[in-house]
């Protein structure tokens, strides 16, 4: 899967909109937009579907992949190629990156949005800049004490329980 062009996904989200209002005999008129349309049914849209929005869900499944199935064939060559000290949320782009790595790439920052790290027995997890709360309006900690700079999760716990 790759990332289509927005040139190539607006001309054919204009193919789609001209074939929905045309008629065979009239050229027809576009009575909403198609940003209109693409809305949710709820929303007084037709629940279309944007092109680019579903290309880029589909590279970020890709993505979740990596981050889940890292042991695989594919998410082992990635992670050595690409990431190879950090996870496929840190990655960057690096040198000389295939056009995949490129669209997958694109995803990440749809990933970084909704993903959030979940919190067992892991020592690993940092306090800040990580998204790790539940909040969806800020699922990090926003603080600017020195004691949390380097402090991880585990630290913030009561030993041998998960409180």
């Amino acid at each position: 899967m790759n990332l289509l062009p927005q040139r190539t996904c607006s001309h054919l989200e204009s193919l789609m909109s001209k074939y929905w209002w045309s008629s065979s005999r009239r050229k027809g008129v576009s009575w909403f937009s198609w940003r209109k349309l693409c809305k949710h049914k709820n929303s007084g849209g037709m629940d279309f579907r944007s092109l680019r929005d579903y290309n880029l869900s589909l590279l970020g499944k890709q993505g979740w992949r990596l981050l889940l199935l890292q042991d695989s064939l594919v998410g082992r060559i990635y992670k050595a190629r690409y990431f190879p000290n950090c996870s496929f949320l840190e990655a960057g782009l690096g040198g000389n990156p295939s056009f995949i790595w490129r669209s997958v790439l694109e995803s990440q920052a749809l990933l970084m949005d909704g993903a959030r790290r979940r919190i067992g027995t892991d020592s690993s997890t940092a306090v800040l800049k990580t998204h790790w709360l539940l909040s969806e309006t800020n699922p990090c900690v926003v603080s600017t004490h020195p004691a949390l700079a380097n402090c991880k999760v585990s630290q913030l716990m009561k030993p041998d329980s998960r409180q």
